[in-house]
């Protein structure tokens, strides 16, 4: 698409630099006469798309200038707007001209100067027809376009209507009212190419822009267009000749689409009606962003710093969910996004947990998990009280008592006992307990068994607490001092004291290797199940 030429024929250089500089900054090119007879000449040498003219010029008139260029075979289909300070008085004498397609009186301002230029562009041609052959024309341009659909979302949800359109692999323009704007979501077989609205206040976007995409903040004025206009033309062919980067385009297109979908999901949205085969403006076309609504959503929350709602407790917890119709497209989604949604199936997590098992931080998890909210693709989740255990222990006596004190009713704890490495690596992968109970072995110095990932042991956020045999007096291994160690006999008592006050443990660090380990009291010679009760009784 090449860029619009407007020939601008006027005597006042104010006017024409006043003109030249709006209309250059709206992507067109502009060209500038003086008088009537420059004029005339330049518009048989560029054969402009329009011409603004002024109706009184030094020797001559508008209409007799106007008169001059549509004689000539080449200049009879370009439109004219005229200009001038009298008004009706002059407007009066262009009737019976059919290229003359709209007026534009002074004094103007540049947003009037640049609306009326941008709709003559688009509506001269079936002006000058209907001028010329008498015939009407419609009120608004494309009204007779029905929509295939079209609804009340105060009854219909915009989540809803968007997983059909995508489920469907539907192509065209769904339209979304608000009270204040109107929204316009462009399709390719269902998926999200890119979201304008003109009456949308750009500066709400401008506002969250990341510092990567400030620079860009000018190009928004022509990527909310969300007609068919032709002023941002100009980045099109930017883009064609190299002079533009594409992907910093895409990504500013990006997040003014998400911008925009969190408006609209978050302002009640009354009604919306959808338009098949709808192409999007030049721009939109030239550089889609193809996401699904998960992902515009996801990076919404992102960008504006969303946290989910209500505010995680550790009573709150997060699960899939399964709706009749959902669609799950993950089209645009990240890699860690995709991974933190996999580990969201029937056993609840909390924010913390998926971040830490997805390999994000707190803050990015809880925006994932927010967009994924607002799709409706999660719910929030109350946990029940009890905290969660995994045990290892490979003795069978040992399990069945550890089984007992994790069973009682009043343990505040529930969970596994199991005797292989098979089994507890497979729990650990599928739950995320609070705490793990694992059996030491080991003849000089007790240590973890071999077959278990010592990584996740010592690196996971679960509280650790340690079994040593009756009886057993070998030192514990140095990486594992910092957690509690249980020696025998093993009891409710002693279990359940060492479990509630894991979390302190943990956190205390042994100054030296063999000291300050939970393990016993070197100078009071207690065992290891005082010291714990000790420590849990002062809680």
């Amino acid at each position: 698409m090449s860029t619009p030429v407007i020939l601008v024929i006027d005597d006042s250089a104010t006017i024409r630099k006043m003109v030249d500089s709006h209309l250059s900054q709206e992507g067109y090119r502009v060209v500038l006469a003086a008088t009537g007879e420059a004029g005339v000449e330049l518009a048989r040498e560029v054969n402009p798309d329009l011409i603004l003219l002024d109706h009184q010029l030094p020797g001559t008139t508008g209409i007799e200038v106007c008169r001059k260029i549509i004689a000539f075979e080449e200049c009879r289909h370009i439109p004219f707007v005229v200009s001038s300070t009298l008004r009706k008085q002059a407007y009066i004498e262009y009737m019976d001209v059919p290229n003359v397609v709209d007026s534009l009186p002074k004094p103007f301002k540049a947003e009037l100067l640049k609306m009326s230029v941008a709709n003559a562009l688009e509506t001269a041609t079936m002006i000058m027809a209907s001028q010329s052959g008498g015939t009407a024309v419609p009120e608004v341009v494309d009204a007779l376009d029905q929509p295939a659909f079209s609804g009340d979302l105060r009854w219909l949800s915009l989540r809803e209507v968007i997983d059909f359109l995508n489920n469907g692999r539907k192509d065209g323009l769904l339209e979304v009212e608000t009270d204040r704007n109107r929204v316009s979501f462009y399709l390719k077989h269902g998926r999200i190419q890119g979201v304008a609205s003109a009456s949308f206040d750009p500066q709400t976007i401008v506002a969250s822009l990341p510092d990567s995409l400030q620079d860009l903040a000018p190009l928004l004025q022509f990527t909310m267009s969300s007609g068919q206009s032709t002023q941002a033309s100009g980045l099109v062919e930017l883009m064609d000749k190299k002079m533009l980067d594409p992907r910093m385009l895409r990504a500013l297109l990006r997040h003014q689409a998400a911008v925009l979908t969190h408006y609209c999901f978050h302002n009640k949205p009354t009604a919306f009606s959808f338009l098949p085969e709808r192409t999007p403006p030049a721009l939109l076309a030239k550089v889609p962003i193809d996401c699904c609504l998960a992902a515009v959503l996801i990076d919404a929350a992102m960008a504006l710093n969303q946290k989910q709602n209500p505010t995680e407790t550790s009573s709150q917890a997060w699960i899939r969910n399964a709706l009749r119709g959902q669609n799950l497209d993950r089209t645009g989604l990240g890699a860690k996004h995709i991974q933190l949604l996999s580990l969201l199936d029937s056993s609840a997590r909390t924010t913390s947990q998926l971040a830490d098992r997805s390999g994000l931080s707190v803050q990015e998890a809880a925006a994932v998990l927010a967009g994924l909210q607002t799709a409706e693709w999660i719910e929030s989740s109350v946990v029940a009280s009890e905290r969660t255990v995994i045990a290892f222990q490979p003795h069978a006596a040992g399990a069945v008592q550890l089984r007992e004190i994790i069973e009682a009713g009043s343990s505040g704890w529930t969970g596994n006992v199991v005797r292989d490495d098979l089994s507890f690596h497979l729990l650990l992968k599928r739950k995320s307990p609070q705490a793990l109970i694992i059996a030491l072995q080991g003849d000089d110095e007790l240590d973890l068994p071999p077959k278990l990932n010592r990584q996740l042991i010592l690196q996971g956020p679960q509280h650790v607490v340690l079994l040593a045999a009756e009886g057993c007096t070998q030192p514990v291994a140095t990486d594992l001092q910092k957690f509690a160690v249980v020696r025998g006999p093993v009891s409710s008592v002693t279990v359940l004291a060492a479990l509630n006050s894991a979390s302190q443990f943990a956190a205390a660090s042994p100054s030296e290797p063999g000291q300050g380990s939970q393990d016993c009291a070197a100078d009071s010679g207690r065992p290891s199940s005082d010291l714990v009760l000790e420590s849990a009784g002062a809680q």
